[in-house]
C-alpha cells in the first residue's frame, strides 16, 4: 500500500520565468504560498484577513 503524500498543489500559475503555486498540507488543512521567480524563491503561510493561516478541508 502506497503512503499518500502530505502535501498537495491546489493552484499553479506558470510564466517563463515564474511560479507561483498554493500547496495544502493534508494533515494540518493549512495553506501555504509558494513563488519561485529568476533563481530564488520563498515560502509562507496563506493568511487571512485576520492574519490566521488559511486552511482547507481535509482529503479524504
Amino acid at each position: 500500500m502506497a503512503k499518500e503524500k502530505r502535501f498537495r498543489v491546489v493552484h499553479e500559475e506558470k510564466s517563463l520565468t515564474e511560479v507561483t503555486r498554493i500547496i495544502c498540507d493534508q494533515e494540518t488543512g493549512v495553506c501555504y504560498l509558494y513563488q519561485w521567480i529568476g533563481t530564488g524563491g520563498g515560502l509562507t503561510v496563506l493568511v487571512d484577513k485576520d492574519g490566521k493561516p488559511v486552511t482547507m478541508p481535509a482529503q479524504t
